[in-house]
């Protein structure tokens, strides 16, 4: 909240980041920030088919998504903080739109079902290595 009250919405997600690192290192708080997390498919669990990236996790228990969107959160983006919690074992995740006037948070706990949601696609980075070899291993 400190972070939104010092900027206000209008900047891009970056510029909230790294005022949030600033934050959590002014705080005392042990963080890393976008930390590529492997994600393998959920058949065989052996083929690494891209990372999750979150922005930060925070004292290995809490994944923290920030978003600066004008028009706010909505279900994407906590099924996005879901498969974080899945891959990473986080107990709880903390979703942050710096975009509206007022600081949108969601707090978010993991389903009962957590093991459904390790692979989400939408939020899934496959770098142009990963992608040739899969391709590759695929016949394509």
């Amino acid at each position: 909240m400190a972070v939104h009250r010092k900027r206000g919405p209008g900047y891009r997600e970056d510029t909230y980041q790294r005022d949030l690192e600033v934050h959590f290192t002014e705080s005392g708080l042990a963080h890393v920030a976008q930390k590529n997390i492997e994600v393998y498919d959920s058949v065989n669990g052996d083929v690494l088919i891209g990372y999750y990236i979150p922005d930060f996790i925070v004292e290995d228990i809490v994944i923290v998504e920030i978003k600066a969107l004008s028009g706010g959160l909505d279900n994407s983006h906590i099924a996005q903080v879901i498969g974080y919690m899945a891959v990473t074992g986080c107990p709880v995740g903390l979703l942050l739109n710096f975009g509206t006037r007022s600081l949108q948070w969601r707090r978010i706990f993991p389903p009962k079902n957590i093991t459904e949601h390790c692979v989400n696609r939408q939020w899934l980075f496959v770098p142009d290595w990963l992608k040739a070899e899969l391709s590759t291993d695929s016949g394509n």
